[in-house]
């Protein structure tokens, strides 16, 4: 990809950095790749060199960059991205076209991590943290039948799956949570994409959050699992 493909840029170092971040995380570059030079990055976007440098700078902290004298700069492998640096999390926010391979590394540690999650939080959840799983609920219920409420059925989504990380009580997967929001949000923009009707994925919900009330640690696991089942159906990682 050259950088003509890429939208204008305005402002300093950390909106350079979020622009070419972005174009990094939606697959623009694949590892192993060259990546543009500081000289052309810097006559591309009519900015300072030192600028450009201070944005790779925070490329090559976040990992997705490799910068060696004489070899250039270079795309590291998605093995080798800080996913959850918090500036990672600020870049992916807004970002619904990920990278295929990155989509399918989220989801993998999605599927390992959230029915261990549901499983704490039927076992730790108070009266608060059911209400914010209610509410969520009856937000993707009321958005779901409307193709225009898409987007914002998506936000009720990732409300539930933040109110079942919060319902954890545990303050890692709390954290967890929070960082891996923007990164859930794409996949579920992505998913609801490749769907005409919500009402199988509304059902799953259900489960969960049912399970949850009725303290089923064994059953939330599995709900959680059947949700994300559903979604990896819907992003095409299975049939």
């Amino acid at each position: 990809m050259t950088l003509d493909a890429l939208p204008p840029h305005r402002g300093g170092a950390e909106q350079l950095a979020r622009l070419l971040a972005q174009a990094l995380l939606a697959g623009h570059w694949q590892p192993g790749d060259v990546f543009p030079r500081e000289l052309d990055i810097s006559a591309h976007f009519n900015v300072s060199r030192n600028q450009v440098r201070n944005a790779l700078t925070s490329l090559t902290a976040a990992g997705l960059l490799e910068r060696t004298a004489g070899r250039g700069t270079l795309v590291r492998d998605i093995g080798d991205w800080h996913l959850l640096d918090p500036l990672m999390s600020e870049w992916m926010t807004g970002l619904v076209n990920l990278d295929p391979q990155l989509v399918r590394a989220i989801y993998a540690f999605r599927y390992s991590a959230e029915p261990v999650v549901a499983g704490l939080a039927a076992q730790a959840a108070q009266a608060e943290d059911l209400e914010r799983l209610d509410n969520a609920f009856a937000g993707m219920e009321k958005t779901a039948s409307s193709v225009e409420a898409r987007a914002e059925h998506a936000e009720y989504d990732v409300a539930f799956h933040d109110a079942t990380y919060r319902a954890s009580h545990n303050l890692v997967w709390r954290q967890m949570g929070h960082l891996l929001r923007p990164s859930i949000m794409a996949l579920i923009h992505r998913s609801q994409d490749r769907t005409d009707t919500l009402d199988d994925s509304l059902a799953r919900h259900l489960q969960v959050l049912d399970t949850i009330r009725n303290r089923d640690a064994n059953g939330a696991e599995r709900a959680a699992r059947e949700v994300l089942r559903r979604t990896a159906i819907d992003l095409g990682i299975v049939n």
